[in-house]
């Protein structure tokens, strides 16, 4: 699975109606509304490299109200479940 951060500034009128949209898009997981430079982060889940083509420029990019986006490609992820598989030894927890 390969993860896209994009950072969106938008229309600050717009913003409620922009992050929903982007939302609904088809291969975008999750939209947060931030503080900052950017209105809102979006990420984008998809299989193939080619697929981020689709969803950001393709449509993201489109959505009335989006004035300004930057991706970030993500490589590695370090959440805390990936961790504490990473440095389990398989024993059970001494509850």
């Amino acid at each position: 699975m390969i993860t896209a951060i994009v950072l969106i500034k938008a229309d600050v009128s717009r913003i409620p109606e922009v992050a929903e949209t982007i939302a609904g898009l088809e291969g975008v997981s999750e939209v947060y509304s931030v503080t900052g430079e950017f209105d809102l982060v979006a990420l984008v889940r998809v299989r193939q490299y080619e697929q981020i083509a689709d969803v950001i420029p393709g449509r993201l990019n489109k959505v009335d109200g989006v004035t300004h986006t930057e991706t970030h490609i993500a490589f590695r992820a370090y959440s805390q479940h990936d961790l504490e598989a990473t440095f389990s030894l398989g024993l059970p927890d001494a509850d």
